[in-house]
């Protein structure tokens, strides 16, 4: 436990002045997005922003990634959208608690490495899910509390402002990166409605963002079994979506700041975080791209940067509540906008005609899955199994036999291809036990025995030519693949006699 318990790293110099100034940019930066997932949610701004503060504190000082920001999300945001309207908020902050739990363990059982499973058009179709979701959750915002369509000058002016928001954010950075781009669209909005007195909503018509420091709050729920299986479903997928989309992140850092980033010790620290979210009030969250990548490009590289937005984020809550309430909605909806046209992987769609068929179509279903279902780990889940199901079928049709007849009359078979279940059919088709000679010779130089299906083959095959009298030698089988036939002895009998030990003949 001694390297999840590492708070800070001093095996490189830090730049203090670029780490300070990047964290209150993010910190300022994180207050819009905090408050629009929070609305996705169904939730109070609060809420968002005490786990922003939660989780960017924690995961600074305890991540395996420094640099990487974190705080609430809409991955998140959309997992418990259902939950927070069905049962209410107190069981958003079981639902967190439990979630942090199972990302603890995924941590300690070092269960980061399965990231290696999931394959790039799972990712693709995740990410555009994702953005697919986050846009369509902003039509709202065009919507009177009665449901119905804006309409006349209330509509001009909101959707004005809408893309005012929208073409500063993306102008900007070509202009100049001193201040994050997301930020200066806001004041400016938030000015023009000042200057002007535009009557457009505005954060404070929605509720209130006035707090202190997070209150500690045990969810006031009953501690039932029927409890648990409600919140059960919600707390797995958002572990899953939340360790998805923070190794996600983690892997993009590595590759901006060229260093690796430790998975694993990251699972812990986002595990930690979202158990004190839940216990302090806060909708829970992970890794946020958007966020680590201004971190990044600003040269921030410590842990120093984190902690410093978390702690000004806190600060904007207690002291700065007045002049957020008077933001207006329409420029966290174009801000939102804009995440999702970012989070989008347009380059996904350039490949459809590159990319193998397999792949399109599972990038494509698992995009449908998370717009339709809203359920992320489900849709990675999917992907992830039919990918596998698609490999095992094309690696099922590479098993191949080359057979010839030697000077002796002895019929040799030249396997070559993966045995598995999958290629357990092709298999036995290559033989002619009834036309082949009185000696035959199987040889694995070129393929291996990979599973249980595999060694039942060779058992099944080989009890064929006995059965009429014929012998066989199974030649060049590589240690492994003898290992395997030796471990499954008590079970299935290779049908082979020469070898008391591996009941093969290995002819080197």
């Amino acid at each position: 436990m001694k390297k999840y318990l590492n708070l800070f790293d001093f095996s490189q110099k830090v730049n203090y002045r670029t780490e300070i100034l990047s964290g209150l940019t993010v910190a300022l930066a994180l207050v819009p997005e905090a408050i629009a997932f929070a609305f996705i949610a169904g939730l109070s701004p609060l809420t968002g922003l005490y786990a922003a503060f939660v989780m960017g504190l924690v995961t600074s000082i305890l991540g395996g990634r420094p640099g990487m920001i974190s705080g609430a999300t809409g991955a998140v945001a959309v997992v418990i959208v259902t939950l927070a309207q069905q049962y209410g908020v107190e069981y958003v902050f079981a639902t967190v608690v439990l979630a942090g739990i199972l990302q603890l363990l995924a941590g300690v059982l070092r269960l980061g490495k399965l990231m290696r499973l999931v394959p790039h058009p799972v990712i693709f179709g995740f990410v555009n899910g994702l953005a697919v979701i986050i846009f369509m959750s902003q039509m709202s915002q065009f919507k009177t509390v009665d449901g119905e369509w804006l309409s006349g000058s209330t509509l001009y002016i909101f959707l004005g402002l809408v893309l005012l928001t929208m073409v500063v954010i993306w102008g900007l950075p070509k202009l100049t990166k001193a201040i994050p781009a997301s930020l200066a669209a806001i004041l400016l909005v938030f000015g023009i409605v000042f200057f002007f007195g535009l009557d457009t909503r505005t954060i404070g018509d929605i509720a209130s963002i006035q707090g202190t420091f997070p209150p500690f709050h045990i969810p006031d729920l009953p501690f039932t079994w029927e409890t648990l299986q409600i919140i059960f479903p919600f707390a797995a997928i958002m572990a899953g979506v939340g360790l998805i989309e923070s190794l996600l992140t983690l892997n993009i850092v590595d590759e901006i700041t060229e260093t690796r980033g430790r998975g694993n010790k990251e699972a812990v620290a986002q595990g930690t975080a979202n158990i004190l979210s839940g216990f302090f009030s806060g909708m829970g969250g992970c890794a946020m791209i958007g966020q680590s990548l201004i971190n990044t490009s600003n040269g921030a590289r410590a842990r120093l940067s984190g902690i410093v937005a978390a702690l000004m984020l806190l600060v904007f809550i207690m002291f700065g509540s007045n002049l957020i309430e008077k933001v207006p909605m329409a420029a966290l909806t174009g801000l939102m906008i804009m995440v999702a046209l970012g989070t989008f992987e347009w380059a996904s769609l350039k490949t459809f005609r590159r990319m193998p068929k397999s792949d399109v179509l599972v990038m494509v279903l698992v995009t449908l899955v998370t717009v339709f279902l809203h359920n992320l780990a489900l849709a990675v889940l999917v992907g992830v199994i039919i990918s596998a199901l698609v490999f095992a079928w094309d690696n099922a049709k590479r098993i191949r036999a080359r057979k010839s007849i030697d000077d002796e009359g002895v019929k040799h078979y030249e396997i070559y291809g993966p045995l598995f279940f999958g290629s357990t059919t092709l298999f036995a088709e290559k033989f002619d036990v009834l036309n082949d000679p009185k000696e035959v010779v199987i040889d694995f130089a070129e393929s291996r025995l990979v599973d249980m299906s595999a060694i039942e083959a060779v058992n099944k095959i080989t009890e064929r030519y006995r059965k009429v009298g014929k012998k066989v030698h199974l030649k060049h089988l590589s240690r492994d693949c003898r290992r395997l036939l030796a471990n499954a002895d008590d079970i299935i009998e290779v049908n082979v006699l020469e070898d008391p030990t591996y009941k093969v003949v290995v002819d080197n």
